[in-house]
């Protein structure tokens, strides 16, 4: 695994390819529902915030993609408001990978 901020899955991680297939589905297609290994999940909203997310299993576990709030403090939201298209991935309410830009950042 890399540092924070450093892309850190190999070109061939069945993992990451999902994690880019998501966001790109979402963050750059925008889909409203995303399509994986057969499946399909839809595509909501948060709450307050109308941040899109989307529910969906890979490889035998259950994550949540959520689009990036850009009007929070971190880093991520930095880049988000400078452009970058950014979704944040959490399993068991744990942050596990960011995709931004289409770059897969493992935690």
């Amino acid at each position: 695994m890399g540092q924070e901020g450093e892309p850190s899955a190999s070109p061939a991680d069945p993992m990451a390819d999902a994690l880019v297939s998501v966001w790109r589905q979402v963050m750059v297609e925008d889909k409203t529902e995303v399509e994986l290994e057969g499946r399909t999940y839809q595509v909501t909203k948060t709450g307050s915030k109308r941040l899109r997310q989307v529910v969906f299993a890979v490889l035998g576990r259950e994550l949540r993609g959520i689009e990036q709030n850009p009007r929070t403090t971190s880093r991520w939201a930095q880049m988000a408001r400078r452009g970058a298209q950014i979704m944040q991935f959490m399993e068991n309410r744990h942050y596990v990978a960011n995709v931004a830009d289409g770059k897969v950042f493992l935690y």
